[in-house]
């Protein structure tokens, strides 16, 4: 669906890592035209400030294991405001479809019957890997670019990094790995990562407060990378101030 905001429709749209300009220009045109916007908490009041003066604006986020809201209540937001004829935008960082719920909210408005359209979003892997000025493949060290995550839903098992053995050709980029960098590292290296491998630890990328961290895996429990939003990208390709 490539129409503009219609009665009763909802919008999953990617607002991006932070800075306004890597909006699409699909996600700015929505912006200026729904009725009800639902952000998360990292997106930056740059990206806000481009919504209409007429729109109502809910935040919905979730941060650091304390939600201000349920995932069930943020539904209940959108089948509410687009079951009574209004456009609605449920903002998320970075790409709607990485590490963003977006599955649940699908399955809800498919359940209640309302039109949905997905915008996608520049992920904060890519957006990381242009301002660093480095690949994340490579075609003699990295073919494989894998993304994971070290958060999983509340009441899930702290999960580790990796099981079984990392494929030695491939770049790693962590989304949410929490702040335990030794019990991290140590995980990765007995995956079979070398203890050598570079690390770029990047800090609310692409925001005036981004932070880079240059290590190595083994070097990483030694290190102090800036505070969340925090991505680690892991692998030889990876070529931070070369």
């Amino acid at each position: 669906m490539n129409a503009d905001p219609v009665t009763g429709q909802v919008y999953l749209v990617g607002a991006g890592p932070g800075d306004p300009n890597l909006l699409t220009l699909r996600a700015l045109h929505l912006l200026q035209k729904a009725d009800v916007i639902l952000p998360d908490d990292l997106v930056s009041d740059a990206i806000l400030a481009l919504c209409h003066d007429g729109a109502m604006i809910i935040p919905v986020g979730k941060r650091c294991g304390q939600p201000r809201i349920t995932q069930a209540g943020i539904h209940q937001l959108m089948l509410l405001h687009a079951g009574q004829g209004r456009s609605v935008i449920r903002l998320k960082s970075g790409d709607p479809l990485v590490f963003g719920r977006a599955n649940e909210e699908i399955e809800a408005l498919r359940g209640a019957a309302i039109p949905f359209e997905i915008v996608p979003g520049i992920t904060a892997a890519f957006a990381v890997a242009a301002s660093l000025k480095t690949p994340l493949t490579d075609r003699t060290s990295a073919s494989k670019l894998v993304l994971a995550t070290a958060h999983h839903a509340t009441g899930k098992a702290t999960p580790v990094a990796w099981e079984g053995a990392f494929p030695a050709d491939s770049t790693l980029v962590l989304y949410m790995p929490g702040r335990n960098f030794e019990a991290l590292s140590a995980s990765l290296m007995a995956a079979g990562i070398p203890p050598e491998t570079p690390v770029a630890a990047v800090s609310k990328a692409s925001t005036p407060e981004e932070h880079v961290t240059s290590t190595t895996l083994q070097e990483l429990a030694a290190s102090e990378p800036g505070p969340a939003p925090l991505l680690l990208l892991i692998g030889h390709a990876i070529q931070v101030g070369q």
